[in-house]
């Protein structure tokens, strides 16, 4: 079972980003990346198309390595590990370390 999927709340832990949250829209596994939300903005310049008439400058999200995130806590309010444990219909969950709230 992967501790981080997509949907999670993360929160960054270094980089030009750090201290910032944001939801992970896609996850690399591959690459060890995952594309956050409002993290790691970066600048590309398009050019004009068919589909794009405009063309410039968009800034858009690249992917951050996993590493450099931790999932976020609501309840501790900040970056937390996490340990899996079993419920009593035998599936298993994701739980805060710190404080044992379900994640």
């Amino acid at each position: 079972m992967r501790t981080i999927k997509k949907g999670d709340i993360v929160k960054v832990i270094c980089g030009k980003d750090k201290g910032k949250t944001g939801k992970v829209l896609k996850v690399l596994w591959p690459e060890s990346r995952m594309l956050v939300e409002g993290i790691n903005l970066v600048k590309k310049h398009t050019r004009r198309t068919q589909e794009n008439q405009k063309g410039g400058v968009i800034e858009r999200e690249n992917p951050v390595h996993i590493s450099n995130i931790m999932l976020f806590c609501r309840q501790c309010n900040k970056g937390v590990r996490t340990k899996i444990s079993l419920l009593k219909d035998n599936s298993k969950s994701r739980q805060c370390v710190k404080c044992s709230n379900t994640i």
